[in-house]
């Protein structure tokens, strides 16, 4: 019988300790929900406790300080949105749960955004909404439509929760359409209504699959065509006008072009080689607004394949020189290019007499700037050196600078070098 005392007072601790361990943690009712407004003050009471009961509190879990304490109830001053949370009151001796708060921290609704629209004209419309600014709490919408006196039904977008669909009854109506929506939370409340005759919210969707392409042969040209909105019901007895854009990347202004009718346009006074951003829009052709733009299509011109040039080998019987013939898409024959040594046209240590060819200009101008220190170009005419070169004072226009004698085609000229020896 000694034996089993120990035992009992085992099964005791035991007992009082599962007790202790079911009201911390077993199921407690559910918590009090509360919404306060954001920069508010608050004041939460630990139940049904006394002012002057000894409690603990914690948030979501974490022990609050006790400079928060007035008695046994929490001051929270100028909320803000980190507030939010689940608030527990716990004895302090016994940590018996005493009571449980979720504070919601929020801002009553602002006067909502309506707006309708049809985009399916003539099947009917849509109305959406939204608020101004969050109010961070969950908020209730209640949409009202009249057409005149008659209540219509305004049918849920499976897809957006802020947005409703409502039929046409009476086509060409000159009845006017009331919308009116409601918003509230748990904070406040707000309304706001639009009335509208029903062609002054046609709109249609912008146009479909824009594509520029650019002309062949035709260096100022693309060729822009898209299709209809798909969202257009009917456009063979409600058929659209387009209006066009377009400018190149590397200026910021546009041109328009409004079309009457068809899906295609050929603009014709692009900039060659530069591209382009080209966008659509649509509109009803007697009633409505435009359509937002289209997605951007991208295109440059048509531009001509840039010119190769190929060497020949040297031909024989040219000793010291090298003949070059560029090649052209033109059907004339190339012109050809001879550039030779200056020694072999010349006596040995004396300074080369003068030699002629018939070349590009900008050709001879590279090889004496390469060779020459002084260098004059003046008008020549066919035959040796002119009269008044011979003439000259200056020792660089003497008969001993090497001279070439240029002919263009139109006119001659003479290219006169002088080598610093």
């Amino acid at each position: 019988m000694a034996a089993s005392v120990p035992w009992a007072c085992c099964a005791v601790l035991a007992a009082a300790a599962a007790a202790v361990y079911t009201q911390k943690h077993s199921p407690q009712e559910a918590p009090h929900v509360q919404y306060e407004r954001l920069g508010a003050d608050v004041t939460l009471p630990c139940g049904t406790a006394s002012w002057d009961a000894a409690v603990t509190w914690r948030v979501n879990g974490t022990d609050l300080a006790p400079d928060l304490l007035n008695g046994s109830q929490l001051i929270l001053r100028s909320l803000e949105l980190g507030h939010s949370g689940l608030y527990a009151c716990f004895h302090r001796d016994s940590w018996h749960l005493r009571h449980q708060v979720l504070l919601h921290v929020g801002l009553p609704p602002r006067e909502p955004v309506l707006s309708c629209r049809s985009n399916t004209y003539p099947k009917g419309f849509y109305c959406s909404w939204h608020l101004p600014t969050p109010t961070y709490i969950p908020n209730t919408f209640n949409v009202t439509v009249l057409h005149g006196s008659k209540i219509m039904v305004c049918e849920k977008d499976p897809a957006l929760k802020n947005r409703c669909h409502i039929r046409y009854m009476h086509l060409f109506s000159t009845i006017k359409y009331k919308v009116s929506i409601s918003v509230s939370n748990a904070l406040g409340h707000n309304t706001t209504a639009i009335t509208f005759d029903e062609f002054t919210i046609v709109k249609p969707d912008p146009p479909e699959n824009v594509v520029a392409r650019p002309v062949p042969s035709s260096p100022r040209r693309l060729e822009v065509t898209w299709q209809t909105p798909s969202t257009w019901p009917d456009p063979e007895s409600f058929p659209l006008k387009f209006f066009l854009r377009y400018r190149p990347l590397i200026l910021d202004q546009w041109q328009h072009v409004e079309l009457s009718d068809g899906t295609a346009h050929t603009i014709t006074d692009a900039y060659a080689g530069k591209e382009y951003i080209i966008q659509v829009a649509a509109k009803d052709n007697e009633i409505g607004t435009w359509s937002d733009w289209s997605v951007a299509a991208h295109a440059t011109p048509w531009t001509e394949e840039p010119r190769h040039l190929t060497t020949e080998a040297q031909a024989p019987g040219t000793s010291g020189c090298k003949t070059t013939t560029s090649t052209t898409s033109s059907l004339a024959p190339p012109p050809t290019t001879k550039i030779c040594d200056p020694g072999e046209l010349g006596s040995g240590g004396g300074p080369s007499i003068p030699f002629l060819t018939s070349v590009p200009v900008t050709l001879v101008l590279a090889a004496a700037a390469a060779t020459a220190n002084n260098l004059l170009i003046c008008p020549a005419s066919h035959g040796d050196m002119p009269e008044h070169l011979q003439r000259s004072r200056r020792p660089e226009l003497s008969l001993q600078t090497p001279v070439s004698i240029l002919h263009t085609g139109r006119r001659t000229f003479c290219i006169l070098f002088r080598h610093n020896l």
